[in-house]
């Protein structure tokens, strides 16, 4: 990494937290990832984009905002990239997968509020992320009473927008989905000083589409046997997916997919076929969160998918639009969103069909269901999915752990004993 200094300390930045939270990261990134044998060449791109997060890719939206561009700070798949990026804005992933922040939050925010929540408002509170930094608006959204007063606190600290998202799908909660994407057309344009057009909303539109094909099509090569990819390879591409220029990624994973696609032809694998395979359901794993897949992984195991909003959730195909005009493709984006089963909603029959037809698609042997700590709608959904899963005789382990490493001789253990059923 190049030296960024004077860039981190023209955003403010509180250096001395930010380096300690970049410290660790190295070693890490080794252990997990560097150190497994047999990679796609084509990694080489996403351990560059994780070793230059804070540094080119800060850098691209310091110069973008230097032109007088805006730069839009989010967390959810909920939030409408496409209207960002028609009226000429970046949208960029927030900070929130690690805990050294945790317990500068902890002295404002209840304890029994999930680490997504804390990692996240810590950053800020600190200053010690330049995702944060770098927004000239967050975009919040409701999907969990924990991020609905959130806001209102983060309020004091940064210029914020809070989406109402419906906790139903019935046409009424569509046309308020509807109603909120043009309150945030009109936000965005009122930031940024442009006006979001037919054309431009056209072009973002295919270009997001791209992505999310180009994605889809690593997580279809990740249903081969032998596995062509670890899970925590390509765990990577969902979570650069919030972070990462679209069109720079749409090209990386395509180019991954590439390989991947001649390993499968030849019968290439990561781990010999018929091993276990593992299917992550639950809450997100927000970079550089990567605490579960290794512990499964190393234990002989593999994941072939991730159900969630750093995976499978943002597998809602191609944006449909019918008809003309803005209007149209308002409510086609509305329409595709709504295809992602977050657990806020109720009932969310939907997602237990997703994670059963995933179980399916993936032949996986067992299903891991992660809920971070305090994450209510997760870890009550986890009582359906189990009692679901079972019908269909396929074992599930629930873990409901937080960003620490207190837990992970536990975790292990019990990821362990549930292999070693898997296998009899």
């Amino acid at each position: 990494m190049s030296n960024y200094e004077q860039m981190w300390t023209d955003l403010s930045m509180d250096l001395e937290r930010h380096n300690a939270a970049l410290a660790p990261l190295p070693d890490m990134y080794q252990s997990i990832f560097l150190s497994q044998k047999n990679r796609p060449k084509a990694m080489s791109y996403f351990d560059w984009f994780v070793s230059e997060a804070h540094g080119q890719r800060i850098k691209e939206l310091v110069d973008h905002r230097a032109k007088g561009g805006k730069v839009f700070g989010y967390f959810c798949a909920y939030i409408p990239e496409e209207i960002v990026i028609a009226a000429d804005g970046v949208a960029a992933g927030l900070c929130a997968g690690e805990e050294i922040s945790i317990s500068t939050a902890d002295q404002i925010l209840p304890r029994n509020t999930c680490p997504l929540i804390k990692s996240a408002f810590g950053f800020k509170l600190e200053r010690s992320s330049p995702f944060f930094q770098s927004s000239d608006l967050i975009v919040g959204e409701t999907t969990c009473d924990g991020k609905k007063k959130t806001w209102e606190l983060l309020a004091d600290y940064a210029p914020v927008h809070v989406m109402e998202l419906p906790q139903r799908r019935d046409e009424k909660d569509k046309e308020l989905w509807i109603s909120e994407l043009f309150a945030f057309k009109d936000k965005i344009e009122e930031v940024t000083g442009n006006k979001v057009t037919e054309e431009k909303l056209a072009e973002a539109i295919s270009l997001l589409d791209a992505r999310r094909a180009a994605l889809k099509r690593l997580y279809d090569l990740r249903k081969a046997d032998p596995v062509p990819i670890s899970g925590v390879d390509a765990l990577l591409a969902p979570q650069l997916y919030y972070d990462d220029d679209p069109s720079r990624l749409t090209t990386n994973i395509n180019a991954l997919c590439n390989e991947l696609e001649i390993r499968v032809k030849e019968k290439v694998g990561v781990v010999p076929s018929g091993t276990p395979r593992i299917l992550i359901a639950g809450c997100p794993m927000v970079l550089p969160y990567w605490k579960v897949h290794p512990i499964i992984e190393n234990r002989g195991a593999v994941v072939v998918c991730e159900e969630s909003c750093v995976g499978s959730r943002l597998l809602t195909g191609d944006t449909i639009v019918k008809g003309q005009g803005l209007e149209a493709q308002i409510a086609a984006i509305a329409e595709r969103q709504l295809k992602t089963h977050c657990a806020c909603f109720t009932p969310n029959h939907e997602r237990i069909e997703d994670i059963l037809n995933l179980c399916w698609e993936y032949h996986v042997d067992g299903v891991v269901h992660f809920s971070l700590a305090f994450c209510q709608p997760y870890i009550m959904e986890a009582v359906k999915v189990k009692k679901a899963l079972e019908q269909r005789n396929i074992p599930m382990l629930e873990l409901e752990t937080d960003y620490g490493e207190g837990d992970i001789g536990q975790i292990t253990t019990r990821i362990e004993a549930f292999l070693e059923m898997i296998r009899k």
